[in-house]
């Protein structure tokens, strides 16, 4: 109930009038059965723009973050997730990649779409990262196809830290399904789990048209981190000899 209030009453409409989402590809989401959407993540918007706009309810795997902010801005955050069918799913810890594929496995066994960043976080510079292995290991285990997904003009409407997003026009395309079907019963093997996620990232660098680094989103932001950190120090330096 809550669902379609928020998407055909409250946010839904709103969402489409703030972004005017131009759609291309839906025709390759499937009216019925399992599937899993994999897309880049380059905004919070993200999160409520692809839900807006497809018929199909999808179910995204959401940061635990997200469900345990404190105070009352906290309480209402948890709640519109889960109102709106979103899954926590706590990143830390050995085990949490783990717990986030059995949830996903679990979304999928319900015949429904599942929604996931195979990047597993949002991207700090609206660059492409090296996925994670949790999407190709989902999508064997549950033998679904895998439909990549990309969200163009979102970093620039609504980067990271930017509370309320400009105005303007954002694109989300929808590429062919991808079957991996040729992979059953080799969801066990790692060269075969980096394989099909390669090709699904491939697949929405190919929609997105962003940049690719091979690096894991998190190491390359710490890396750029310390390089900053390394260049306002060889600045002091050279102003403190000048001196």
């Amino acid at each position: 109930m809550f669902y379609n209030l928020f998407k055909y009453v409250l946010l839904g409409p709103l969402l489409r009038l703030y972004f005017r989402p131009r759609i291309e590809g839906l025709e390759n989401i499937p009216d019925e059965g399992p599937a899993i959407v994999a897309g880049n993540h380059l905004s919070v918007s993200d999160h409520f723009l692809m839900p807006a706009i497809l018929r199909r309810r999808i179910t995204f795997l959401a940061k635990s973050e997200y469900f345990t902010g404190p105070g009352l801005k906290g309480r209402l955050t948890a709640a519109f997730f889960r109102s709106v069918g979103q899954i926590p799913v706590d990143r830390s810890g050995k085990g949490a990649g783990q717990a986030a594929i059995d949830e996903g496995l679990g979304v999928l066994r319900k015949n429904e779409l599942l929604g996931i960043y195979p990047e597993g976080t949002r991207s700090h510079d609206g660059r492409l990262y090296k996925g994670r292995v949790g999407v190709a290991s989902m999508a064997l285990q549950a033998g679904v196809k895998v439909i990549p997904c990309a969200m163009v003009g979102t970093f620039e409407l609504q980067p990271p830290g930017r509370k309320m997003p400009r105005f303007g026009r954002v694109t989300i395309r929808f590429g062919k399904p991808l079957d991996f079907s040729r992979y059953a019963g080799m969801e066990s093997e790692r060269a075969v789990l980096r394989a099909v996620t390669d090709e699904i990232i491939h697949e929405i660098l190919q929609l997105s048209g962003q940049e690719y680094v091979d690096m894991y989103a998190p190491e390359a932001k710490a890396l750029q981190a310390k390089e900053r950190q390394e260049a306002r120090s060889r600045g002091r330096g050279g102003e403190r000899k000048d001196s």
